[in-house]
């Protein structure tokens, strides 16, 4: 349940449309829905402007369409992040495949109960240095426009060929807040906070070779950037910048 939804219960209530016996059943299951393995947080699009999200990694085929189910059931929008390709057919087949967007990529779902509404303030732009950061790129995207925002990808502008990104600058310098992804060395994100006057989150991806160390040598370069206005979520953490991109465009922080 988010915020309109609560205003419409309430207006209802006030003109006589609705008892107050049917207002308090549905506000006596908006904190929580209880199921058998998992206890859904339904009272968070309220809290926070945007519903439970579900993360696939790590659960059953069965426990991701039944926590959709009962997600959309309370009124939401959901995205899932992390799914496999027989997650994605099983929630299609109990919501009907129209409700159901996804990216095979980005390893992400939404299902569109209702419209995504527009709350962005500007535009978030997705950069990923390299094709293999890519996944994490997109998850970051997919978030991001779930959560109600226009975003720009740009993609394959490492600094192995700097002239990429320039090539870019015009969609680069009018983002709102920009969404940097790089793994190896994780150099670009310093590129990029060295151009823009606007918040850059950057995503560290587990892409390279063995001194890579799984992700960490781009965190820890990233941790250490010398450009202003960088801060760093987790490796491969594409869903966490995302929404943190969207919590800023939509606060007008950056504009």
């Amino acid at each position: 349940m988010d915020r309109k939804l609560v205003e419409k219960l309430l207006a209802g209530y006030k003109s006589g449309d609705v008892s107050i016996e049917d207002a308090l059943e549905q506000l006596a299951t908006l904190p929580i829905r209880q199921l058998d393995d998992a206890t859904l947080d339904t009272h968070r699009g309220l809290r926070l402007g945007f519903p439970e999200v579900i993360f696939g990694q790590g659960k059953t085929v069965d426990q991701v369409r039944r926590i959709t189910r009962a997600l959309s059931d309370a009124g939401n929008n959901v995205l899932a992040t992390r799914v496999t390709p027989e997650m994605v057919v099983a929630v299609q087949d109990e919501m009907g495949p129209g409700l159901v967007k996804q990216d095979e990529m980005a390893r992400t779902f939404l299902v569109t109960n209702k419209p995504v509404e527009m709350t962005g303030k500007g535009r978030i732009a997705v950069l990923a240095a390299g094709t293999s950061d890519l996944p994490v790129a997109k998850e970051a995207a997919f978030t991001a426009v779930a959560m109600g925002n226009e975003v720009d990808e740009v993609f394959d502008v490492g600094v192995a060929g700097i002239h990429r990104l320039l090539h870019h600058q015009e969609k680069v310098r009018r983002a709102n807040v920009l969404v940097v992804v790089a793994g190896m060395e994780g150099a670009l994100p310093s590129v990029v906070g060295g151009l823009v006057s606007r918040p850059v989150i950057a995503v560290p991806t587990s892409v390279g070779y063995g001194a890579a160390f799984g992700g960490l040598a781009a965190l820890l370069g990233m941790l250490n950037s010398c450009a202003p206005g960088v801060t760093v979520v987790n490796i491969d953490n594409g869903f966490g910048a995302g929404y943190a991109a969207s919590l800023m465009n939509r606060e007008g922080v950056a504009g």
